[in-house]
């Protein structure tokens, strides 16, 4: 007989399988004959036995709709596993459907890289552009399929698996990386926790997760009932409920999700049908509304067939999303930097109503953008109630010819964002007046300024109107700028107003003394603001120039001003001209940094940050490294590569001397190609002459 560490012998477990079920409810006989190692290997069958017996019930009813045992026991007998888990924590399973419960408190969302891209779709809206999709597709080859599936209005999903077990699953984010939400999608009872399949292991799935039409009523019908404010739509409820805090509220939600993507190495599929066939066959949820279509007038047909039964379904849809079949055919097309070329989404009309304008408010961004919103009488549209519009600019008004009081019609673009799209002129009252573009900034009271070929109106007194320097201080703590943790929204108007806070800049300026009078301002969430504040002093000078908020200027410019200029006083004091000769800024851009360099009360704000120690140049350590190995010369690159992520390779270049640009002109030194790389970029590059080199070739280069 073997003994573990503690002493105890280990005999079979079959006989402790066995064992269990004769004797478990025997309370007596568990407490006083059962040595305390016997109890041990009991309590963890009996654990492993509970878990395999749930899941195996979870989804003979989620995904075969059959009912093995009622409720009742259904739930006496998660209660027991739940006890058994608090006694015995070390026996917990990845799996165990336990964790649908909730119960943990996620303070943070961790940031995760995806290790598939999650791409975005290009729209169509008509036939011409159906066929159009099907001719570009006819240019590489001559036999294909389609298959075409809803197009699901929910919030996009990434989950991977290791070795059957679900280890991670994260929001979509930019595309690149998203927020790891894995603790609440263990609380959705579709997906499943384990995987019982030979031929999947270690995989990914992309879905859709969604709030059922009759869940959000009843959600709504109980805030209702509580005298709370009632949620807008199922898809903005199911989007804010994948990000809660706790994860016993997520479950309390009983969102779903609908599967509809397998991603890996060497899959066990040659096609998207017969992917979402192994899935379904698997235990996850996909729908059976895809079908295999052999070509273009199918898929018309298939269009046809759901505009109007997709009505009927739990969730909204708003269009079809149809792609090329085979996996060989889709890695063949590739992909653009936004979308795949092998997919496309049909977007059904929009539904219309009508109803009656009440009055137009005017919202100031951070940038000084004013726009326009329409208030209307309550509407229903979609499944969802309108109450407020978009109105754009003053040229929407005017070519609506809009008067106070008018009967409009509303649309959803896109089905989402409410839209203004005419006006019933026949119901006008006689002594209606027409809508009058504000000319004052309708916070500070300035003077609204509008630019030669742009359709905005800007408050101009950027640097003094209350909701532009809130925007651009939410902009500045924002995860992609300063990153600062534990500071929000509420905490950037509580700030404002007890006048703690001018500029971003004063951030640096907060103390203890300040903060901790003030309501829910508790000492914890004051620590944590102020060493979230310390730590924002050692984000690097490009992820600081672009939380500057400088128009025109996004991370991708900011990274490149700063590589060029090295330091906050050299921009500062750059010439439009030395500005329009770095690559790829332009007159606008340019034009734009000038602007904000010019005002004095910039340099205010500058200095503080300056005085606190946050980084205004580039790191010495970056200065060090960068050589002038490749001379200048410019690089646009494409596909995958083996040494590199793309993002490491355009700093490798950098920091080299070279320049990564991001469109191929007559201009451009090297195609850097990697896999998989678009055939458009290759062809242009062809055509102008312009050298192709492997990432091989490259290296050999530095």
């Amino acid at each position: 007989m073997k003994y573990n560490e503690k002493g105890f012998g280990l005999v079979p477990e079959a006989f402790f399988m066995s064992f269990t079920k004769k004797y478990f409810t025997n309370t007596l006989l568990y407490n006083s004959q059962l040595s305390k190692g016997i109890k041990y290997i009991i309590m963890k069958a009996r654990i492993e036995e509970l878990v395999k017996l749930l899941n195996h019930y979870n989804q003979q009813y989620y995904q075969n709709n059959v009912s093995d045992v009622s409720d009742r026991i259904f739930d006496g007998l998660l209660e027991e596993l739940t006890q058994l888990e608090k006694e015995f924590p070390q026996y917990i399973l990845d799996e165990s459907p336990s964790h649908r419960v909730g119960g943990t408190i996620n303070k943070n969302f961790a940031t995760v890289k995806h290790q598939y891209k999650m791409l975005s779709l290009s729209n169509t809206y008509s036939d011409d552009e159906l066929d159009a999709f099907d001719q570009r597709i006819q240019k590489t080859f001559t036999d294909y399929e389609y298959t075409c599936e809803l197009k699901y209005d929910g919030v996009a999903l990434s989950i991977r698996y290791e070795n059957g077990i679900l280890k991670l699953a994260c929001t979509r984010g930019d595309g690149t990386q998203g927020d790891d939400i894995t603790a609440n999608v263990k609380t959705i009872k579709s997906i499943p926790l384990k995987v019982n399949h030979p031929l999947l292991q270690n995989f990914e799935v992309r879905g859709e997760v969604f709030m059922p039409k009759n869940e959000f009523e009843k959600l709504n019908k109980e805030r209702a009932e509580n005298g709370e404010e009632l949620l807008a739509n199922p898809r903005n409820t199911a989007s804010g409920t994948v990000k809660m805090q706790d994860t016993r509220l997520v479950a309390n939600r009983n969102l779903d999700c609908y599967i509809y993507g397998l991603y890996g190495e060497d899959l066990p599929a040659e096609s998207h049908s017969e992917a979402l066939k192994l899935l379904k066959s698997a235990g996850f949820n996909v729908p059976d509304s895809y079908a295999a279509c052999k070509n273009i007038e199918d898929v018309k047909e298939y269009i046809a067939h759901w505009k109007t039964k997709r009505l009927s379904l739990p969730l909204d849809t708003d269009g079809i999303v149809i792609k090329i079949n085979q996996f060989s055919q889709q890695e063949e097309l590739g992909n653009t930097a936004k979308s795949p070329r092998w997919a496309i989404a049909f977007k059904y009309e929009s539904e219309a109503a009508c109803t009656q304008l009440l009055e137009i408010t005017y919202q100031v961004g951070r940038t000084g953008a004013v726009t326009p919103v329409a208030n209307l009488v309550p509407v229903t549209l979609g499944g969802t109630i309108v109450k407020r519009a978009s109105l754009h600019n003053s040229n929407e008004i005017e070519r609506l010819d809009l008067h106070y009081n008018d009967f409009v019609f509303v649309e959803k673009g896109g089905e989402i964002i409410p839209k203004i799209t005419g006006v019933d002129a026949t119901k006008r009252s006689i002594d209606a007046k027409k809508v009058v573009y504000i000319s004052h900034c309708p916070d500070c009271n300035s003077l609204l300024e509008r630019k030669e070929n742009e359709a905005n109106h800007y408050c101009v007194n950027s640097l003094q109107c209350p909701p532009q320097i809130k925007g651009r201080i939410e902009h500045f703590i924002s995860r992609k700028a300063m990153n600062i943790d534990g500071m929000g929204p509420e905490t950037i108007e509580a700030l404002f107003e007890a006048e703690l806070i001018k500029d971003f800049a004063d951030i640096y300026s907060l103390k203890y003394e300040d903060l901790i009078p003030l309501d829910r301002f508790a000492e914890k969430s004051v620590s944590k603001l102020l060493e979230g504040i310390e730590k924002s002093k050692e984000i690097p000078f490009e992820q600081v120039l672009f939380a500057l908020g400088i128009r025109h200027v996004g991370a991708t410019v900011a990274e490149k001003l700063a590589n060029a200029f090295g330091s906050i006083d050299n921009l500062a004091k750059a010439t439009k001209e030395a500005l329009e000769a770095t690559p790829e800024i332009g007159t606008v851009i340019a034009d734009s940094v000038v602007d904000y360099f010019s005002d004095s009360l910039t340099f205010v704000a500058l200095n503080k940050l300056k005085n606190a120690g946050v980084r205004l140049e580039m790191d010495e350590k970056k200065e060090q490294i960068t050589l002038d190995t490749l001379g200048g010369k410019s690089f646009v690159i494409s596909g995958v590569f083996e040494n590199f992520e793309r993002d490491e390779l355009k700093k490798h270049i950098i920091q080299n001397g070279g320049k990564v640009l991001s469109s191929i002109s007559s201009k451009l030194d090297y195609l850097l190609a990697g896999d998989n790389m678009g055939p458009a970029k290759l062809d242009k590059a062809n055509s102008l002459g312009i050298k192709i080199i492997s990432e091989k070739e490259y290296l050999g280069m530095v």
